[in-house]
């Protein structure tokens, strides 16, 4: 992995942000939870045992200053750890741990295109640039200021439905009720400097920049942060169906580096116009650069929100909710017209400027360690830390 110095993850404010994470510590062999001030890095967990604890604070940003003793880690090593895989120092781990991973998906009128295109591709890439043409020719103009649910919007579809251009993805794009799905099990995903897993069985597959959400069991939004939520366009172009077998496999869920919490002037409202970037550069010398403009999303994020969690559906340990993106990658890396796909060993970094930079490297899935630290194993981790927390607490 490119050398990225420790600050180079943080958002251009830094010093006014209150981020928190989780470090493996490898004194301990468990995951701590952590707050970030500059090149500091201060263990919160005698305060608060879990990520999603914290969020079920009254006011978790106060909670986190009043638990910002002796910084225990320097951040320029966690990150030089993380970077270079070194699994014998503390290193990054994703930011959350017990909250449900959700996502909503076709929330821009873009990206709805792209999935209506790989439908009808069957999930064969070379097809995409001529039905990509057809598309167009349907459309006739931009569709972007449509309202999903609007009268507007579903005359739109009839549209493209008369004109043969029918699709699963037209009714989640326009139409009232967004796609909600669950992309990764409890403690699954992984964070900065990770590899990020695509598997063997994908052959036209690309990285999805998005904010994601950090809600509380009430539904309150606490704090947000970058998530790369993997896509495998031949699996889910071939059926909807296979919805889980495109966006569930081992690492194929990235989120971090941290949590920046709602405070102060940082709050929901300052993330309607934040810009996220991504760049991907392979070794192969291929460069790609997308962007995820926040203010083109098709529902605030209210709607997301209130569609994933409600009278419906609860969620006990909070949940994280990727919101969708605007990026479509149809930059040709081969042969005209074959699109984007990724190789291994991509360098692939998202970032935007009031949440930092999430950067992992692309891998093989079948060739990755496996997923071994659950749920039940940091139940376990956190019984073993009862007497280091009584003897803190006497103190």
């Amino acid at each position: 992995m490119s050398h990225t110095s420790s600050q180079q993850i943080l958002p251009v404010d830094a010093e006014n942000a209150i981020l928190i994470g989780r470090v493996w510590d490898t004194a301990t062999q468990g995951p701590r939870v952590v707050s970030v001030r500059g090149n500091e890095v201060f263990d919160l967990t005698p305060e608060v045992r879990t990520v999603a604890e914290l969020m079920e604070h009254e006011n978790p940003a106060d909670t986190v200053l009043l638990g910002m003793g002796t910084p225990r880690w320097e951040l320029p090593e966690i990150v030089a750890a993380s970077v270079q895989k070194d699994r014998n120092r503390p290193h990054l781990l994703a930011p959350l741990d017990l909250q449900v991973i959700k996502a909503c998906g076709v929330t821009f009128v873009e990206s709805m295109i792209e999935r209506v295109i790989e439908e009808r591709c069957g999930g064969d890439f070379n097809r995409a640039a001529e039905v990509r043409k057809t598309v167009a020719d349907v459309l006739g103009g931009s569709l972007s200021a449509l309202r999903p649910g609007s009268q507007q919007a579903q005359e739109a579809k009839k549209v493209l439905t008369a004109q043969g251009m029918w699709s699963q993805y037209l009714e989640v794009g326009l139409g009232p009720d967004p796609e909600v799905f669950t992309k990764a099990p409890v403690l699954s995903s992984v964070g900065y400097g990770n590899g990020i897993g695509i598997p063997s069985f994908s052959s036209w597959n690309n990285p999805e920049p998005e904010l994601v959400l950090i809600l509380d069991s009430t539904g309150q939004a606490r704090g947000a942060t970058l998530g790369n939520d993997v896509n495998l366009r031949d699996v889910e172009g071939r059926s909807a169906l296979l919805l889980g077998m495109a966006k569930d496999n081992n690492a194929s869920c990235a989120i971090g580096p941290f949590i920046r919490l709602f405070h102060d002037d940082f709050t929901l409202e300052t993330l309607r116009t934040e810009e996220i970037e991504l760049t991907v550069e392979g070794e192969d010398g291929y460069r790609m650069e997308g962007r995820n403009s926040l203010d083109q999303i098709s529902r605030p994020f209210e709607e997301l929100i209130h569609a994933a969690r409600g009278k419906h559906h609860q969620y006990p340990d909070g949940f994280a909710l990727f919101t969708g993106t605007l990026f479509a990658p149809t930059q040709d890396r081969g042969a005209e017209g074959l699109g984007f796909t990724h190789k291994d060993g991509d360098l692939v970094r998202i970032s935007s400027p009031r949440l930092g930079s999430l950067v992992n490297r692309t891998e093989q899935t079948e060739k990755m360690e496996p997923w071994t630290f659950g749920i039940t194993a940091l139940f376990a981790y956190l019984e073993s830390l009862k007497p280091e927390v009584a003897s803190l607490q006497l103190k």
